[in-house]
């Protein structure tokens, strides 16, 4: 059965890019000949992997993902009984996070994604009119991401402004702001994907999250299980590393299971090992912007943000807008 059969009867056309006669000849040679001209890179290789999961569940109506494809080597094995089911319920949940409380909260018009390079929820989501859309993520991963979904056309939602910052940044927080980020605004953090090697690197995240996000905001996602330093299978003790090191940076922290997630969208999920975790943060500090306001100073980076939408409205109102 061809891929075409297992598509949905209805929804956006799934894009995958055609294959070359190269790449033809590549065909029974699997994944790792199809990634040689990058040098086995272990990131790279770990987004691929990723967007091949989004891409397979596409085939169901979990979630569309219709640019996944355009990563995916020809080659990538269709088992859609054998793969992880966590990972792809882990993205619908944070898709419905991000959307719906977008949707709830007056001027929540910030996202910060935190990714491997190859996510695709900056133009695949239904975003509302002016979202200043950011991805921090590797960028040798992101910048051929941004080749191959340039060469299948995906485009930004109209009105919204999306701006990539590398991984490797030295002052990732500078970045941010200096791109238009604004502290006292609201903004939502999700992280899934984002190469965490150390529970130190972990935390600089979480401080940079802290620093930037205003009261109130939301930072939630899918965590590696390994941050929690905990026995596996003992919720407590997951639940109280996860309170303790999500406090010390000012944010009250749940962890959401997968089973509640698949019995929420009707699915079954199959007990298997999964080195992953859920959760959903709300931050208790005042962002680094509005202890500046309450001194009566004005941070540059508002001025920036109504510079950036200003010259959305100016240059066209058709599509969105990406910064390469």
């Amino acid at each position: 059965m061809g891929l075409a059969a297992l598509a949905p009867a209805v929804g956006p056309a799934i894009v995958r890019l055609p294959l070359t006669s190269a790449s033809k000849k590549l065909r029974n040679c699997g994944l790792r000949a199809k990634l040689n001209d990058d040098g086995d890179d272990p990131l790279l290789h770990a987004a691929v992997n990723r967007a091949s999961l989004r891409f397979q569940e596409t085939c169901h109506p979990l979630f569309v993902d219709q640019y996944a494809g355009c990563f995916v080597p020809d080659n990538i094995p269709m088992d859609m009984g054998h793969y992880p089911r966590h990972y792809c319920l882990a993205t619908k949940f944070v898709d419905n996070k991000l959307l719906t409380t977008m949707n709830d909260r007056d001027g929540l018009r910030q996202v910060v994604l935190l990714t491997d390079g190859m996510d695709t929820r900056p133009y695949r989501l239904g975003w509302p009119n002016s979202t200043l859309i950011f991805d921090v993520s590797p960028e040798r991963v992101s910048r051929k991401a941004a080749k191959k979904l340039e060469d299948v056309e995906a485009k930004i939602p109209k009105g919204c402004l999306f701006l990539r910052v590398p991984l490797e940044s030295s002052d990732i927080q500078q970045i941010l702001c200096n791109k238009g980020f604004n502290g006292n605004r609201p903004s939502i953090w999700a992280l899934q994907g984002l190469p965490l090697m150390t529970l130190g690197s972990f935390e600089v995240v979480l401080s940079i999250v802290s620093n930037l996000a205003m009261k109130g905001c939301l930072f939630l996602g899918e965590l590696p299980a390994w941050v929690t330093e905990a026995e596996a299978g003992i919720k407590s003790s997951t639940q109280a590393r996860m309170e303790k090191i999500f406090m010390g940076n000012g944010f009250r922290v749940e962890l959401i299971s997968y089973s509640e997630v698949a019995a929420k969208l009707g699915r079954e999920l199959v007990p298997r090992d999964y080195e992953g975790l859920l959760f959903v943060a709300e931050q208790l500090r005042f962002s680094d912007d509005q202890k500046i306001i309450s001194d009566g100073s004005t941070p540059i980076q508002m001025e920036n943000w109504r510079r950036e939408f200003q010259r959305i409205e100016e240059e066209g109102d058709e599509e969105g807008f990406e910064e390469l």
